[in-house]
């Protein structure tokens, strides 16, 4: 897996109550990989922030991260259902 994949399982880890419910997958879409972040409906709060600025934040440690390593990456931020 790649270096922006675990940055974002660190960090949100790190925000959720239930850390133990998150999980981050990584899928390659047209030459940009996706990165999909599922997380306890109750937490799904907590990753977004007041008016999406902690997911902003974690975009753009991810997309840093990404581009240290040359890479094109998106960041979906997904209850536990899979719902966006």
């Amino acid at each position: 897996m790649s270096h922006a994949r675990d940055v974002a399982e660190v960090v949100i880890k790190a925000l959720v109550d239930e850390p133990d419910q998150v999980r981050v997958t990584e899928i390659e879409q047209r030459g940009t990989a996706v990165i999909e972040v599922f997380v306890a409906d109750g937490d799904m709060g907590r990753v977004i922030g007041r008016q999406g600025r902690t997911a902003t934040a974690i975009r753009t440690l991810v997309m840093a991260t990404a581009d240290r390593d040359a890479q094109r990456v998106s960041v979906e931020f997904r209850d536990g259902h899979g719902r966006r």
